[in-house]
């Protein structure tokens, strides 16, 4: 896993903000993972809302989805958000 890549990746993902907060999703800490398989070119993130049901979520995931694959290394990124109460039908659909 490229140290450098997954820099970048947080870099980008330290320009989408949550709407309600308008603090980066990095800074608040919602972004719990990032991996990357430079092999084929993909990131895997780790979104974790603060609030079970922040009806914010998908819009920050799939932020966050465009955001990681404006990073130069990445041609695709995966979204799984965890710890909301439609975290899989969010991951879903960012993921489609």
């Amino acid at each position: 896993m490229s140290d450098e890549l997954v820099g970048k990746i947080r870099e980008a993902l330290a320009q989408v903000a949550d709407p309600h907060m308008g603090i980066s999703i990095v800074e608040m800490g919602l972004v719990s993972d990032i991996e990357v398989n430079e092999a084929d070119k993909t990131a895997k993130i780790i979104i974790k809302p603060t609030n079970p049901g922040c009806m914010s979520a998908a819009n920050m995931a799939m932020q966050a989805r465009v955001a990681a694959e404006k990073v130069e290394g990445i041609d695709k990124a995966e979204v799984q958000v965890e710890g909301h109460m439609m975290a899989d039908a969010i991951s879903e659909m960012v993921n489609k």
